[in-house]
């Protein structure tokens, strides 16, 4: 078949390959110059020394679940060679509390037992048990439910589905994850927050989501994390190369205004036919896959047909407030990835959900530069600094990210015991409306609808429509969800129920 895809982040390039590995003539087009979407690099020069550069990814900067990329090489029949190759890390993340508490989140179970142990004062074990109840939920329902479409009859036809419902008590559904949490862990506060966090994985908050997220933690500490060498656009980039080995043609610097599609008779459905650049150009075909935001797809790309208003119109997940800086230093004490939690945890969500952000948000921190030195000048860092943010309800972000940005350097220096503020040597910052404008993610939200009912799964759009033939979706804003694993297993999916059609 003859298939236009809409957008070459992630999903749509690990989409391309898939179908195009399966003989159809695919054809991706993207409004950027550059292919991978939040998964992308820039540099910016030093202040300094214009000579000097500091480079970054653009946007997630955690790799988990490398078995979805390396399961592209073999489907393409395209070894990986030198072109793609990681390592794991024996570091998850370093924790910082207020009160000075440093925790070392180590990949080995046993390490980390006696870590917890050692610096919360706590029964090590309590942690090991909850990682293996993680991995159980993972087992049961977790593989299940995010490798298939919840859409489909046949995936609830299944012994696996059956098995789930017997189980399902153990699922902590009908529970919170901070209730979850505050069971498994005595109402230890340090190890409550250090679980609740996994929620942000897919901008919940975890007083109001399901304690079935607990299963997150699973993916860091029981699978591990990863570095792909060279930095996290090292995906795109082996992605990428694959679609164009395989024959996949990219139109770059190629909005699409519009999917053009033929009204049904009697008998036939609506059936997409084309889409139709911002230059005008019509460009037919037999299928398409859009891998924009589910909401602009239909507001903006079909805006004469009905669309499925309830599931438009969700909960948005939260957004990101980033600040990419050079630091002309080094810190022993900071790792790849870096948490520095805030004072009061559940204000900072309040905040979130009314549109704000707290005085003392959770800080995240992703240096890159310890493994690649070359992403920063000698003795120095490329710190990547995140904090949850509001998606954009048009609030005065002008306001919100100098107050945010002087709140950070405040935290930061506090816990580091110096002055960040003369350390930065240069800085790019990017707002829930940077991403929107950016990434086309309706109101910059990062994950499309949030995860904070228990019924948020089964609420996602499906990754094709029901009204409308021949018209497929894959990426952050359907289903599974948003994150790098997530959208590599939309494609599959929705590259699957393509295929099964012929």
């Amino acid at each position: 078949m003859k298939i236009a895809i809409i957008g070459a982040g992630i999903a749509g390039l690990a989409a391309s390959v898939r179908l195009a590995s399966r003989g159809h003539d695919v054809t991706v087009f993207e409004a950027n110059s550059y292919p991978g979407g939040k998964l992308s690099e820039f540099s910016l020069p030093s202040l300094k020394n214009k000579n000097q550069f500091y480079r970054f990814d653009a946007g997630p900067s955690l790799f988990t679940m490398p078995q979805y990329v390396e399961e592209l090489f073999d489907i393409a029949e395209i070894p990986p060679g030198d072109y793609f190759s990681y390592r794991k890390q024996e570091i998850v993340c370093q924790y910082f509390w207020e009160d000075g508490t440093a925790l070392t989140a180590f990949s080995d179970p046993e390490k980390l037992e006696k870590e917890v142990q050692q610096k919360l004062g706590v029964n090590g074990h309590l942690i090991i048990d909850a990682l293996q109840k993680a991995r159980r939920k993972y087992d049961i329902a977790g593989k299940l439910f995010l490798e298939n479409s919840l859409h489909k009859t046949k995936t609830w036809l299944s012994w696996r589905v059956l098995q789930a419902f017997i189980r399902v008590l153990t699922l902590d559904i009908f529970k919170t994850m901070n209730q979850t949490h505050e069971r498994a862990f005595n109402k230890n506060p340090k190890l409550v927050q250090f679980f609740n966090r996994f929620a942000t994985y897919n901008g919940s908050d975890p007083y109001k989501a399901s304690g079935m997220l607990s299963v997150i933690p699973h993916f860091e500490h029981g699978i591990g994390t990863f570095y792909p060498e060279g930095g996290m656009s090292r995906i795109t980039k082996a992605i990428f190369h694959l679609a164009e080995k395989k024959g996949v043609k990219f139109r770059f610097n190629t909005p699409i205004d519009a999917i053009s599609y033929s009204l049904p008779n009697t008998e036939t459905k609506t059936t997409v036919n084309g889409v139709t650049t911002a230059s005008g150009e019509k460009f037919s075909c037999d299928v398409v896959v859009s891998n924009m935001d589910v909401y602009f797809t239909y507001k903006k790309l079909l805006p004469q047909l009905p669309f499925p208003e309830k599931t438009l119109n969700q909960e948005r997940s939260t957004s990101a407030l980033i600040f990419y800086w050079g630091i002309r230093k080094t810190f022993k004490a900071l790792d790849l990835h870096n948490i520095f939690f805030s004072d009061n945890y559940q204000k900072e969500f309040e905040h979130l959900a009314q549109g704000t952000l707290y005085r003392d948000p959770t800080v995240y921190i992703n240096i890159t530069s310890g493994l690649t030195p070359t992403d920063a000048p000698e003795n120095c860092e490329n710190w990547f600094v995140m904090v949850n943010a509001p998606h954009n309800t048009h609030q005065n972000w002008e306001d919100l990210i100098q107050t945010t940005r002087k709140n950070i350097i405040s935290k930061l220096s506090r816990l580091l015991k110096t002055d960040i503020s003369v350390l930065i040597d240069a800085e790019e910052i990017l707002s829930p409306v940077g991403i929107e404008a950016k990434t086309q993610s309706f109101t910059g939200s990062l994950y499309g609808t949030s995860s904070n009912s228990m019924m948020s799964a089964f609420l996602r759009h499906a990754n094709f429509s029901s009204e409308i033939k021949n018209l497929y979706f894959c990426g952050g804003s359907v289903h599974p969800g948003g994150g790098i694993p997530l959208c590599l297993l939309s494609a599959k999916i929705t590259s699957e129920i393509i295929n099964d059609k012929l």
